[in-house]
């Protein structure tokens, strides 16, 4: 069976995508669905006036609100309806991850199967909105403590903000779950990627045309270029890396018969936390570039000592950069992984690692094993962000030639190309089948 999967695997290609109606669709979906997202983006907030909210963009996009313009497609700088993007439900969805890890109940209820993680998406969801409350609300007194960027400040405008933005959040997270079971890869994951893609060609040109005016030397450009193709390189392979673990089963008699010692192997990636580490990073270092640039010189001096500290390019920037993305993917992958669930279910099965006597030493075994792997994984995270940042820093290059925007794209397309190749493999089993049953007829 191994081998005839083997086969087709290495037999597959996407000439078969014109027969497989089920993909097509699915496809199709996908690509209407991040249609509207991308509509969705363009449609602004009442009350803004739009001159004056470019203005403020202008001295703010080098802090959190750059970065959450880049994942939300550009919705920032045009104050839309979908400005909050689904970054809520990922905030939402890592806290709840983390309360599991402490909540004797949450972690019951991941226990349960299907109708506990059932139980815990709504937990997620209703976290989402408050979350998306307080983060619009937010939104809505910045935006008025901002000049002349709102048109009638006041209770109305900041309840129609808090309306809008939350609504627009919710819609995008249902959305991703549609894309999710209707469609193909990640719906999440896609909505960013969407957005990040889309504002690409603009982020290209934009660095052309400083390349014409003489701002940007034709050689950086294509050493920004090389880079950009070096990285994807490294990226692929580093996502693709993994450190397998053989797991012995011993015979076993089922009746009279006795079946022979299967062998397996247990897949631990190189990084298990995703591009989980540089966003949380990021996020917490932008923070206090961020409050600097909305209190325009007005905040505390304080401040402004640690926004120059820990500004672009800054020695101290780029160390605690490196920490926090150290720190992030050490904490994100004892979250997503437990070794000793994990050697609890190879003993229940009766697998066992060569050597390695079952339950606590298999426990203590594997936490060994993916403690060193995630060492390589946080460093190789580390490398990937920190050189383009560095060409952010010196050379004005746009935030989205920035390592996170990268890992993320090359991240969802390779998992999304993975589901398609799924389809096409599973279609063509189907085809399998089929002839089969007509030969056992005709016979």
């Amino acid at each position: 069976m191994a081998s005839a999967a083997e086969q087709l695997a290495a037999n597959l290609n996407f000439g078969a995508l014109a027969k497989a109606e089920e993909l097509k669709k699915r496809i199709w979906f996908t690509l209407g669905a991040l249609l509207v997202y991308r509509l969705g983006t363009y449609i602004p907030m009442p009350g803004i006036n739009p001159d004056a909210l470019a203005d403020v963009f202008r001295t703010a996009q080098q802090g959190i609100i750059g970065l959450f313009n880049m994942f939300s497609g550009g919705a920032v700088s045009r104050m839309a309806i979908f400005a909050l993007n689904i970054m809520p439900y990922i905030s939402a969805s890592i806290i709840v991850q983390l309360l599991t890890t402490v909540s004797p109940q949450l972690e019951a209820l991941k226990k349960e199967g299907e109708s506990g993680r059932k139980q815990i998406n709504q937990y997620t969801r209703y976290l989402t909105v408050v979350l998306a409350v307080f983060q619009s609300y937010g939104i809505a007194v910045g935006l008025e403590g901002s000049g002349a960027v709102v048109s009638d400040p006041g209770w109305f405008f900041r309840i129609s903000t808090v309306l809008t933005l939350t609504g627009g959040t919710m819609f995008l997270m249902w959305l991703g779950e549609q894309i999710t079971s209707r469609g193909i890869g990640n719906g999440i994951s896609l909505i960013i990627f969407a957005g990040i893609v889309a504002e690409l060609p603009s982020a290209i040109a934009g660095t052309l045309e400083l390349g014409r005016q003489g701002a940007l030397s034709t050689g950086l450009i294509l050493a920004v270029i090389l880079m950009a193709v070096a990285v994807i390189m490294f990226i692929v392979f580093m996502e693709r890396a993994q450190r397998r673990l053989l797991i012995q089963y011993p015979k076993r008699q089922v009746g009279n018969k006795v079946y022979e010692g299967q062998s397996s192997h247990l897949p631990l990636k190189l990084n298990s936390s995703g591009v989980i580490p540089p966003i949380f990073a990021s996020s917490l270092l932008l923070i206090p570039t961020t409050v600097a640039s909305f209190s325009q010189g007005q905040g505390p001096a304080w401040l402004t000592t640690v926004t120059s500290l820990i500004g672009h390019g800054r020695p101290l920037f780029m160390l605690l950069y490196v920490l926090l993305i150290v720190f992030f993917c050490f904490f994100y992958t004892a979250i997503v992984f437990n070794p000793t669930e994990t050697a609890d279910n190879l003993k229940k099965h009766g697998g066992f690692i060569p050597g390695i006597r079952p339950g606590e030493r298999t426990a203590e075994y594997i936490d060994y094993v993916l403690t060193r792997i995630t060492v390589i994984g946080a460093a190789y995270l580390a490398i990937v962000c920190l050189f383009p940042e560095i060409l952010i820093s010196y050379a004005a290059v746009p935030f989205y030639f920035g390592g996170t925007s990268l890992l993320i794209v090359v991240s969802v397309t390779m998992d999304t190309v993975a589901q398609v190749q799924g389809h096409l493999l599973a279609h063509q089993y189907e085809g399998l089948v089929k002839k089969a049953k007509l030969r056992g007829k005709r016979r």
